[in-house]
């Protein structure tokens, strides 16, 4: 694996050593009444392991052998004997009370509009049913005008933020510029919504546009600061393991490469969201290899002071519409609620207080799968979105737009109270 020449040296170093490796998973074996193992008893005993057991402040990071003999034993739970219902409650129950010492009852929300921009693209991930190859069916991309208008009727209507993503397109360019058209368009969005949070371009996306421009991706970074970049979503991770990414998106920029991204985008000062996309082909080991690495990453932005990830968002993976081997392969449409709850839970306990904010999918989920998740660790409903493409193309039923009256609604049936907020967490005005 070779360093892009647009990545700094130095981070390209330092994610070699924050990037965690999945382990082969061992989990204990308590012995219950019987004399055989039982599923609560390993639950127990395994968290009993995490350093925020008894001091939910604990600056301590999880052991990963502990981390991945957690993630296995959760994802045995999933049948319906006594034992497992019994540990799935003991887990929901640890996270549930977990998120309330940390952030307390409120769950809150951000009223925002996703731009995903086009969905022309270079690469063939295999779970994505959004990319297009220019001038094929489906195939879109906005002009400037376009996405001014529907900047200025989301300010109008009340957003503070905007979420810009698309596909890589190595058309969208000015004079001969990614940068350059990038730049022209955060200064478009901006002059249609003054003030409003921009946050946008995945990691992939700004790797594209210092590749694509031959430019160091500081500069990239420094140039769309200047231009209103405010923040950056943490997608195109996927599942951060090499030998997972190798099957499921060998185009995409490697696990080590996402890192280093990110590691240069929060030495910029610039907060960052989280992701895990789960549900598909990954074990339990890259899930804790995955959670293990965005724990290092955070502890590093903390002990320089800067923002790091401001919330951790669990991305199930939608099958419906995906690219037949590996729907194939999954053999799921739909994510299994089930499953996304338990994993909601655990990933909740194994960030700690390292990332406080979790929020759920509604989109993947629907409104209702996402309500039940705040009784297993999440404390967000995320944003109004007022549209989306990029899941919804993959065949998602939980619909393209909440209004804040039904995010409220959600909260207010789980007896929590409710706020809106800002990108980063903050109180609105």
């Amino acid at each position: 694996m070779t360093r892009s020449a647009a990545l700094a040296p130095w981070a390209w170093s330092r994610a070699g050593e924050l990037l965690q490796q999945p382990l082969d998973p061992c989990p204990p074996a308590p012995q219950g009444a019987s004399g055989g193992p039982t599923d609560a008893a390993q639950v127990h005993a395994l968290l009993e392991q995490l350093p925020w057991a008894t001091h939910p402040e604990s600056a301590e990071l999880p052991d990963p052998a502990q981390a991945t003999a957690l993630l296995a034993t959760v994802h045995g739970l999933g049948n319906a004997s006594d034992a497992a219902a019994q540990g799935q409650e003991q887990l929901r129950a640890a996270a549930d009370r977990l998120r309330t010492a940390l952030v307390g009852e409120t769950v809150t929300y951000v009223i925002n509009r996703n731009l995903n921009l086009s969905n022309h693209c270079v690469k063939h991930c295999s779970f994505c049913a959004f990319r297009r190859d220019p001038g094929s069916p489906g195939a879109f991309w906005l002009s400037r005008d376009v996405l001014q208008a529907k900047a200025s009727e989301a300010q109008r209507r009340g957003a503070s933020e905007l979420c810009v993503q698309g596909g890589l397109n190595p058309e969208a360019r000015l004079n001969g510029s990614l940068l350059a058209y990038a730049e022209a368009l955060l200064a478009d969005l901006l002059q249609a919504a003054p003030g409003i949070h921009l946050h946008a371009f995945s990691p992939q996306e700004l790797l594209f546009i210092a590749e694509g421009d031959g430019v160091p991706l500081d500069v990239v970074l420094q140039r769309l600061q200047q231009a209103g970049l405010a923040s950056v979503p943490g997608t195109a991770a996927e599942v951060l393991s090499e030998p997972l990414r190798r099957v499921l998106c060998p185009e995409k920029l490697s696990a080590r490469s996402w890192v280093a991204v990110m590691l240069q985008v929060h030495a910029r000062g610039l907060p960052a969201t989280s992701t895990l996309m789960a549900g598909h082909i990954e074990s339990p080991a890259d899930r804790a290899a995955h959670l293990l690495t965005l724990l290092q990453i955070q502890r590093h932005a903390k002990q320089q002071g800067l923002p790091g990830f401001s919330e951790f968002v669990l991305l199930p993976f939608v099958g419906q519409a995906a690219p037949a081997p590996l729907r194939q392969r999954v053999g799921r449409d739909q994510p299994d609620l089930e499953a996304m709850l338990l994993l909601t839970a655990t990933a909740r306990l194994l960030l700690g207080p390292w990332i406080r904010h979790h929020q759920p999918s509604w989109v993947k989920l629907g409104l209702a799968g996402a309500t039940e998740a705040l009784r297993w660790g999440a404390n967000d409903l995320g944003g109004t979105l007022m549209e989306e493409h990029i899941t919804t193309m993959a065949g998602a039923s939980g619909g393209t737009n909440q209004d804040p009256q039904a995010l409220e609604a959600a909260a207010a049936s789980l007896g929590r109270p409710v706020r809106r907020r800002t990108t980063t967490y903050g109180v609105c005005p």
